[in-house]
Protein backbone atom coordinates (compact mmCIF):
# COMPACT_ATOMS: atom_id res chain seq x y z
CA UNK A 1 0.00 0.00 0.00
CA UNK A 2 2.85 2.35 0.83
CA UNK A 3 4.38 1.71 -2.60
CA UNK A 4 1.04 2.40 -4.28
CA UNK A 5 0.60 5.63 -2.38
CA UNK A 6 4.13 6.66 -3.26
CA UNK A 7 3.56 5.93 -6.95
CA UNK A 8 0.29 7.86 -6.92
CA UNK A 9 2.00 10.78 -5.24
CA UNK A 10 4.81 10.80 -7.79
CA UNK A 11 2.32 10.67 -10.66
CA UNK A 12 0.25 13.49 -9.18
CA UNK A 13 3.38 15.59 -8.79
CA UNK A 14 4.38 14.92 -12.40
CA UNK A 15 0.94 15.87 -13.67
CA UNK A 16 1.07 19.06 -11.64
CA UNK A 17 4.46 20.01 -13.05
CA UNK A 18 3.30 19.34 -16.60
CA UNK A 19 0.16 21.41 -16.10
CA UNK A 20 2.24 24.25 -14.69
CA UNK A 21 4.52 24.10 -17.75
CA UNK A 22 1.57 24.37 -20.12
CA UNK A 23 0.10 27.29 -18.21
CA UNK A 24 3.47 29.05 -18.11
CA UNK A 25 3.77 28.81 -21.89
CA UNK A 26 0.24 30.13 -22.38
CA UNK A 27 0.78 33.06 -20.02
CA UNK A 28 4.09 33.96 -21.66
CA UNK A 29 2.54 33.99 -25.13
CA UNK A 30 -0.42 36.04 -23.95
CA UNK A 31 1.94 38.53 -22.31
CA UNK A 32 3.80 39.06 -25.59
CA UNK A 33 0.56 39.89 -27.40
CA UNK A 34 -0.66 42.19 -24.62
CA UNK A 35 2.64 44.09 -24.74
CA UNK A 36 2.57 44.52 -28.50
CA UNK A 37 4.03 42.65 -31.45
CA UNK A 38 5.79 39.41 -30.46
CA UNK A 39 9.29 39.02 -31.94
CA UNK A 40 8.27 36.01 -34.02
CA UNK A 41 5.25 37.76 -35.54
CA UNK A 42 7.07 40.05 -37.97
CA UNK A 43 4.32 40.54 -40.54
CA UNK A 44 6.64 39.26 -43.27
CA UNK A 45 6.30 35.81 -44.82
CA UNK A 46 9.67 34.02 -44.56
CA UNK A 47 11.47 33.28 -47.83
CA UNK A 48 11.61 29.58 -46.94
CA UNK A 49 7.82 29.35 -47.18
CA UNK A 50 7.76 31.54 -50.29
CA UNK A 51 10.23 29.19 -51.98
CA UNK A 52 8.05 26.19 -51.16
CA UNK A 53 4.95 27.89 -52.57
CA UNK A 54 6.34 29.91 -55.46
CA UNK A 55 9.86 28.69 -56.15
CA UNK A 56 11.30 26.17 -58.53
CA UNK A 57 9.62 22.84 -57.91
CA UNK A 58 6.85 24.50 -55.89
CA UNK A 59 4.29 22.28 -54.23
CA UNK A 60 1.02 21.73 -56.08
CA UNK A 61 -1.93 23.57 -54.57
CA UNK A 62 -3.81 21.79 -51.83
CA UNK A 63 -4.88 22.11 -48.22
CA UNK A 64 -2.66 23.72 -45.59
CA UNK A 65 -2.73 23.88 -41.81
CA UNK A 66 -0.63 26.42 -39.92
CA UNK A 67 0.25 25.70 -36.30
CA UNK A 68 0.79 28.78 -34.15
CA UNK A 69 -0.45 31.22 -36.78
CA UNK A 70 -0.11 34.41 -34.72
CA UNK A 71 -1.81 37.35 -36.42
CA UNK A 72 -2.25 35.43 -39.66
CA UNK A 73 0.50 36.76 -41.94
CA UNK A 74 1.46 33.39 -43.38
CA UNK A 75 -2.02 31.86 -43.43
CA UNK A 76 -3.21 34.85 -45.45
CA UNK A 77 -0.20 34.53 -47.76
CA UNK A 78 -1.04 30.89 -48.45
CA UNK A 79 -4.70 31.69 -49.10
CA UNK A 80 -3.73 34.46 -51.51
CA UNK A 81 -1.69 31.92 -53.45
CA UNK A 82 -4.57 29.51 -53.89
CA UNK A 83 -4.26 27.24 -50.86
CA UNK A 84 -7.25 26.08 -48.81
CA UNK A 85 -6.04 27.20 -45.39
CA UNK A 86 -6.86 26.51 -41.76
CA UNK A 87 -4.78 28.01 -38.98
CA UNK A 88 -4.61 27.54 -35.22
CA UNK A 89 -3.21 29.64 -32.40
CA UNK A 90 -3.35 29.27 -28.63
CA UNK A 91 -3.84 32.99 -27.96
CA UNK A 92 -7.31 34.40 -28.58
CA UNK A 93 -5.95 37.94 -29.02
CA UNK A 94 -3.75 36.74 -31.89
CA UNK A 95 -6.63 34.90 -33.57
CA UNK A 96 -8.85 37.99 -33.33
CA UNK A 97 -6.17 40.06 -35.05
CA UNK A 98 -5.70 37.37 -37.68
CA UNK A 99 -9.42 37.30 -38.44
CA UNK A 100 -9.46 41.07 -38.86
CA UNK A 101 -6.44 40.96 -41.18
CA UNK A 102 -7.95 38.15 -43.25
CA UNK A 103 -11.22 40.05 -43.63
CA UNK A 104 -9.39 43.20 -44.66
CA UNK A 105 -7.38 41.21 -47.19
CA UNK A 106 -10.50 39.53 -48.57
CA UNK A 107 -9.07 36.07 -48.01
CA UNK A 108 -10.89 32.96 -46.87
CA UNK A 109 -8.92 31.46 -43.98
CA UNK A 110 -10.37 29.26 -41.22
CA UNK A 111 -8.82 30.71 -38.06
CA UNK A 112 -9.29 28.77 -34.85
CA UNK A 113 -8.25 29.42 -31.27
CA UNK A 114 -6.89 26.21 -29.80
CA UNK A 115 -3.98 24.05 -28.77
CA UNK A 116 -1.77 22.66 -31.55
CA UNK A 117 -1.17 19.56 -29.40
CA UNK A 118 -4.92 18.89 -29.09
CA UNK A 119 -6.11 19.06 -32.68
CA UNK A 120 -8.79 16.42 -32.07
CA UNK A 121 -10.65 19.08 -30.06
CA UNK A 122 -10.74 21.38 -33.10
CA UNK A 123 -12.54 21.24 -36.45
CA UNK A 124 -9.45 20.47 -38.53
CA UNK A 125 -10.02 16.91 -39.80
CA UNK A 126 -7.68 17.07 -42.78
CA UNK A 127 -6.15 15.59 -44.76
CA UNK A 128 -3.60 18.35 -45.32
CA UNK A 129 -0.87 18.55 -47.93
CA UNK A 130 1.19 21.21 -46.14
CA UNK A 131 1.79 22.03 -42.49
CA UNK A 132 3.60 25.23 -41.50
CA UNK A 133 5.07 25.91 -38.07
CA UNK A 134 6.95 29.12 -37.32
CA UNK A 135 8.46 28.39 -33.87
CA UNK A 136 5.34 26.79 -32.38
CA UNK A 137 6.66 23.28 -31.74
CA UNK A 138 9.95 24.41 -30.20
CA UNK A 139 8.08 26.16 -27.37
CA UNK A 140 5.79 23.24 -26.54
CA UNK A 141 6.58 21.43 -23.26
CA UNK A 142 8.20 18.07 -24.03
CA UNK A 143 5.34 16.01 -22.57
CA UNK A 144 2.95 17.41 -25.24
CA UNK A 145 5.20 16.99 -28.26
CA UNK A 146 4.24 13.41 -29.08
CA UNK A 147 0.61 14.54 -29.16
CA UNK A 148 1.53 17.34 -31.58
CA UNK A 149 3.30 14.86 -33.90
CA UNK A 150 0.45 12.35 -33.70
CA UNK A 151 -2.14 15.02 -34.47
CA UNK A 152 -0.30 16.09 -37.61
CA UNK A 153 0.33 12.54 -38.69
CA UNK A 154 -3.36 11.63 -38.49
CA UNK A 155 -4.17 14.61 -40.70
CA UNK A 156 -1.36 14.27 -43.23
CA UNK A 157 -2.04 13.29 -46.81
CA UNK A 158 0.49 10.85 -48.29
CA UNK A 159 3.57 12.86 -49.25
CA UNK A 160 2.50 15.86 -47.15
CA UNK A 161 5.19 18.37 -46.16
CA UNK A 162 5.87 19.96 -42.82
CA UNK A 163 7.97 23.13 -42.91
CA UNK A 164 9.06 24.02 -39.40
CA UNK A 165 11.20 26.84 -38.03
CA UNK A 166 12.66 26.17 -34.61
CA UNK A 167 15.18 27.44 -32.11
CA UNK A 168 17.93 25.13 -30.95
CA UNK A 169 17.93 24.18 -27.25
CA UNK A 170 21.02 26.36 -26.75
CA UNK A 171 19.00 29.48 -27.59
CA UNK A 172 17.05 29.44 -24.32
CA UNK A 173 17.96 29.37 -20.66
CA UNK A 174 15.22 26.89 -19.74
CA UNK A 175 14.77 23.10 -19.84
CA UNK A 176 11.67 23.14 -22.06
CA UNK A 177 12.28 25.09 -25.25
CA UNK A 178 14.17 24.22 -28.40
CA UNK A 179 14.20 21.44 -30.95
CA UNK A 180 16.77 19.25 -32.72
CA UNK A 181 16.77 17.21 -35.90
CA UNK A 182 17.29 14.00 -33.90
CA UNK A 183 14.19 14.71 -31.84
CA UNK A 184 12.05 15.22 -34.94
CA UNK A 185 13.29 11.96 -36.45
CA UNK A 186 12.28 10.16 -33.26
CA UNK A 187 8.91 11.79 -32.66
CA UNK A 188 7.62 11.92 -36.24
CA UNK A 189 7.20 8.24 -37.05
CA UNK A 190 6.19 7.71 -40.67
CA UNK A 191 7.90 10.93 -41.77
CA UNK A 192 11.28 11.58 -43.36
CA UNK A 193 13.39 14.57 -42.38
CA UNK A 194 14.46 15.65 -45.87
CA UNK A 195 16.23 18.91 -45.08
CA UNK A 196 17.75 20.82 -42.16
CA UNK A 197 18.99 24.32 -42.93
CA UNK A 198 20.50 26.61 -40.28
CA UNK A 199 18.72 29.93 -39.82
CA UNK A 200 20.34 33.34 -39.93
CA UNK A 201 19.44 34.41 -36.39
CA UNK A 202 22.13 35.38 -33.83
CA UNK A 203 21.15 32.31 -31.75
CA UNK A 204 20.93 28.73 -33.09
CA UNK A 205 17.87 28.30 -35.33
CA UNK A 206 16.91 25.84 -38.04
CA UNK A 207 14.46 25.28 -40.86
CA UNK A 208 13.31 21.66 -40.94
CA UNK A 209 11.44 20.06 -43.83
CA UNK A 210 9.71 16.74 -43.22
CA UNK A 211 7.79 14.62 -45.72
CA UNK A 212 5.08 12.13 -44.83
CA UNK A 213 5.86 8.73 -46.28
CA UNK A 214 3.57 8.06 -49.22
CA UNK A 215 2.91 4.49 -48.21
CA UNK A 216 1.63 5.38 -44.74
CA UNK A 217 -2.09 5.29 -44.05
Amino acid sequence: MDQLNTAQGVNAARVGIERDQEEAVRHELEAYYRAGKPPWDTGVTPPELVALVEGRGALPLGRALELGCGTGTNAIYLARHGWDVAAVDLVDRAVEQARAKAAAAGTAVRLLCGDATRLDELDVPGPYDLFFDLSCYCGIPPHRRDAYAAGLTRRAAPGARLLMFGYGPEAFDDPISGVTADELRTRFAGWELVDTTPGTNPVPTFWFTLRRNSGEA
